[in-house]
């Protein structure tokens, strides 16, 4: 069978079950346990179907909803909600919100495959509607939804990609540089909104450059961020905020950790703070 299919529960008895249930028959579960965390998998990952609870930490079912219908590329994927469906009218608002119907709670073992069988169906032989414009996605239903020009500066083109695959299908538009002199190229020639930069690359460093952005009136306003896995006597966040850095942030990074950074930057006149974290892209 081999589809994959996207799981959001933040209850880990729900969340083991369906899981084990999937995998005995074949199928490829993913997992989110917070609306945010489910948004952003559902965008990066393109599952073949999304079962979403509906009461989730951070932005509940019908947030995720409404940010997954609302963009061309999750759009056509079908959602089925996991409801105990308590309260009157609440099949009917799961339905008028978007869900392409519900699983009841308590799962049952023995309906459960065959529901989620008679929804992968249904969106193996649905037409395809032709794809609209991407709309802008409001603040309140995806994390980082603040539009806005990256450039990324790294030497890894893997990381490049990890970055861009992070941050575009939120909205943002990333302009890569490959080394430092590609970089001054691009803001000589472009406005950006934030700078996102290695530490440690080919014939000039990341400080360099940072001073260099610093010392020029036309770029000295732009926030500058950090994202290394650079570790030398444990001193590099203090040295970058002093010379200037927004953010140090220290990779692997999550995704949306790195998305609330990046949104933070962009929302105001955030105090520089160094962020580790750990699990994703960077060097």
């Amino acid at each position: 069978m081999n589809a994959r299919i996207l799981i959001i529960e933040d209850n880990p008895g729900n969340l083991e079950l369906m899981v084990y249930l999937l995998e005995a028959f074949g199928y490829l579960p993913q997992t989110a346990t917070d609306g945010e965390q489910g948004v952003f998998a559902a965008l990066a990952e393109r599952p073949d179907l999304i079962i979403c609870d509906i009461h989730l930490p951070r932005m509940d079912g019908y947030g995720v909803i409404r940010a997954l219908k609302s963009r061309p590329e999750s759009r056509q994927t079908p959602i089925v909600a996991v409801t105990a469906l308590a309260m009157v009218g609440d099949r009917e608002r799961l339905l008028s919100a978007g869900f392409d119907g519900y699983i009841s709670k308590p799962i049952d073992p023995e309906t459960f495959i065959p529901q989620v069988e008679s929804f992968l169906a249904h969106n193996l032989h649905a037409a395809p509607e032709p794809t609209a414009p991407e709309p802008a996605p409001a603040k309140s239903e995806i994390p980082a939804a603040r539009q806005g020009r990256i450039l990324s500066v790294n030497d890894s083109p893997n990381n490049q990609e990890l970055i861009r695959g992070i941050l575009e299908p939120f909205g943002y538009r990333v302009v890569l540089a490959n080394d430092v002199a590609e970089a001054l190229d691009h803001l000589a020639g472009d406005r950006f909104d934030l700078i996102l930069s290695d530490l440690w690359m080919p014939h000039v460093d990341g400080w360099s450059f940072l001073k260099t952005v610093r010392g020029d009136p036309r770029w000295r306003g732009i926030p500058f961020v950090f994202l290394s896995a650079s570790v030398w006597g444990g001193n590099e966040q203090a040295l970058a905020l002093s010379l200037g850095a927004t953010r140090y942030l220290r990779s692997p990074i999550e995704p949306l950790a790195l998305l609330r950074e990046i949104e933070d930057c962009l929302g105001g006149t955030p105090q520089p703070r160094g962020v580790p974290h750990g699990d994703d892209p960077g060097r």
